[in-house]
């Protein structure tokens, strides 16, 4: 045995039993206690994500789309005329802006503003001055040329005279009739005369002025028939051509439209705008139809078809495609609100389909007025968002309110303000 052995235990207090050594705690206990622990933080950081991901569901679940207020028709096959549509100007058969080709003082006026004038009627004379007095002079000069020529002619038969002074004389009396016929002309320019009959526009002189040479009179033009000139794509060369009646509209005679016949198209196409210039014809009897005016062209062109039609305002033109949104129903009715609190009224709402927007892509043909045609991508008897859909996507829940429609007219008359 060793010392440390035969060495007796401190005796502690009398009547204190002697203290036992504490024993570590178990491996395995240890073990338990840090997998409960982990387990914990395990249980609250995935238990907390899933509960927020229910939350979050539920919350998203309530966010439901409030409904839309817009407009709708349904669509509808209609008689669809094909037709060239373009904007054009009134121009006159002839018209010219009226001057005098030398400068002068106004003598005489002979017209009123806004006369109707013939050809060849005198408008306007400049004051002669000393015009007949230089005349006079030179046709008593070409008069005595006249006289120097003949007798000299006689004196070369009878050999007095030689050819070479007949040829002088000749060239002399030449000369003297031109400027008596120059003096002549200048006189004559002095005097304006209607080039044309129509009617004259408002005078831009006065007695007594001093007018140059080009300076403007007033505005001749013919009315009746008159003529206009528009502009279409090239792609309609295969349906137009000469012969073909047109009809137009101005703002003045909204009423009242105008029909006339194409005259000529031109021959090339403009490199600039792609576009075809045509002129046609109007009959102008009570002369409403003013040279300038701005007209808008129809030309029918095809035969008429039946195709669906829509007001444009229903169109959202994009560059990926033309789209339109329709009112469909919606026939989920497991979404509508239930509960013994609704009554029958309740049931009876959640019964009966609500409508929904629906976006679709459409193929779109010729306009006419206010209307467009469909050639794909709607059927007649659908019922169409007309107005309000810029705030709609698809599945949004709709109220129909057709009160107020937008313009729906083939041919729609703009009030002249």
């Amino acid at each position: 045995m060793t010392a440390q052995a035969l060495e007796p235990t401190p005796a502690g207090p009398v009547g204190v039993p002697p203290r036992r050594a504490e024993k570590p705690p178990r491996p395995i206990l240890r073990m338990v206690i840090m997998l409960i622990l982990v387990g914990v933080v395990l249980f609250l950081i995935f238990g907390y994500g899933t509960f927020r991901n229910i939350m979050i569901g539920k919350f998203l679940a309530q966010l439901k789309n409030p409904p839309q207020t817009v407009a709708t028709v349904i669509a509808e096959k209609t008689p669809f005329q094909p037709r060239e549509t373009a904007t054009g100007t009134l121009i006159a058969r002839q018209g010219a802006a009226l001057s005098a080709q030398i400068a002068g003082i106004v003598q005489s006026i002979d017209f009123h503003s806004g006369d109707d004038v013939r050809k060849g009627q005198l408008l306007v004379t400049l004051r002669p001055n000393n015009d007949d007095a230089l005349l006079a002079q030179l046709q008593a000069t070409a008069a005595l040329d006249r006289v120097t020529y003949q007798r000299d002619i006689a004196q070369y038969h009878a050999q007095a005279v030689s050819m070479q002074t007949v040829d002088t004389d000749r060239a002399n009396l030449a000369s003297a009739e031109a400027q008596v016929k120059s003096q002549q002309a200048l006189m004559a320019e002095k005097k304006i005369y209607a080039p044309f009959s129509g009617r004259i526009g408002i005078r831009q002189i006065d007695l007594g002025q001093y007018l140059a040479a080009g300076t403007t009179i007033a505005s001749l033009q013919t009315l009746n028939p008159i003529d206009i000139d528009f502009y279409l794509p090239q792609a309609a060369l295969r349906t137009i051509h000469p012969g073909m009646k047109i009809q137009i509209m101005v703002n003045a005679f909204e009423a009242t439209p105008f029909t006339g016949t194409i005259d000529a198209l031109d021959s090339s196409v403009s490199t600039t705008t792609r576009m075809i210039q045509v002129r046609a014809s109007l009959t102008n009897p009570h002369n409403e139809l003013r040279p300038g005016m701005f007209a808008r062209v129809a030309i029918d062109v095809g035969a008429p078809d039946n195709l669906v039609t829509l007001p444009q305002t229903a169109i959202a033109y994009n560059p990926y495609g033309d789209t339109v949104f329709l009112a469909v129903k919606d026939d989920d009715t497991s979404k509508a609100p239930a509960g013994a609190a609704g009554g029958a009224a309740s049931k009876d709402k959640a019964a009966q389909p609500s409508l929904q927007a629906r976006q679709v892509f459409v193929t779109l043909g010729s306009a006419r007025g206010d209307q467009v045609s469909v050639v794909k991508g709607i059927t007649a008897g659908q019922q169409v968002v007309v107005a309000g859909q810029m705030k709609l996507r698809n599945g949004t829940p709709l109220l129909i309110n057709n009160k107020i429609l937008p313009q729906n007219s083939p041919d729609p008359i703009v009030p002249n303000h």
